[in-house]
């Protein structure tokens, strides 16, 4: 299978096992025994999981390419076989929101393309209470096994849907009465601005920001204000930091 179909490290591994996701089989290097490994191998029996112990080479093997910039990624000893990654629907988002009993709340990627920069996105938007995350399928990273070993198991408890045209994705939100924001750096500032209610926040890629059309589409424009020398943050941080406050916001009353 291609790299892509890998679940790697100890983390990411424990909770696509706990989540219900479909796995073919469980790598091991020979000989690890230690405690979170013994609690991995423990619920993949419980899960019925085939388990294999492999030499260190397998694994290095399986994690090439899934690390930053396209170095090995840090197995730690364990390496899950699934199928093909399986993007979510729109229908996804709106069923997670209605279970929560909360208003739809959307990270919207605009073009970022780092695989690690989607990965903590993802992690930080179900961290942060987020019922999904919608990518283009073009100018976007895929949900490759580098994005999920960065989202560490987050990929298997919220929705990441891939779209056509992520115009047309936002034209959809705002009829079923969802506020779209975009991150922008002359934007009002984001403890300034309302982001309580059903909310998408765009946030843009790596270097040239939000798409000129997709942010006319928008309704505003929030920015973070920075008091330090760098004047500029990273798409997953500056996610990061949006989507705590949109949090921090609707817990506020």
């Amino acid at each position: 299978m291609e790299n892509s179909d890998y679940i790697i490290g100890r983390n990411s591994v424990r909770e696509a096992i706990k989540s219900g996701a479909q796995i073919d089989r469980i790598y091991i290097v020979e000989g690890i025994s230690d405690g979170s490994i013994r609690e991995i191998l423990r619920l993949a029996r419980d899960a019925r999981i085939v388990i294999r112990e492999v030499p260190r080479n397998k694994l290095d093997e399986m994690s090439a390419g899934l690390g930053y910039n396209g170095k090995p990624a840090n197995h730690q000893g364990i390496a899950a076989q699934i199928p093909a990654f399986r993007y979510g629907e729109m229908e996804d988002i709106y069923r997670l929101a209605e279970q929560s009993g909360r208003p739809p709340f959307i990270v919207i990627l605009d073009g970022v393309q780092d695989p690690h920069n989607l990965g903590a996105v993802i992690r930080s938007a179900e961290a942060l209470g987020a019922h999904g995350v919608i990518i283009g399928k073009r100018r976007s990273a895929s949900l490759t096994g580098a994005a999920v070993k960065v989202a560490c198991g987050a990929a298997e408890y919220i929705p990441v849907v891939k779209v056509t045209n992520i115009n047309q994705a936002i034209e959809e939100l705002k009829k079923k009465n969802v506020w779209v924001a975009c991150a922008d750096s002359s934007g009002q500032p984001a403890r300034q601005a309302n982001l309580k209610g059903a909310l998408a926040i765009v946030i843009g890629g790596e270097g040239e920001g939000v798409s000129a059309l997709t942010k006319e589409l928008c309704d505003f424009t929030v920015g973070i204000e920075l008091t330090g020398k760098t004047q500029s943050l990273n798409a997953s941080c500056a996610a990061s930091v949006l989507l705590y406050e949109k949090t921090r916001q609707d817990c506020s009353g």
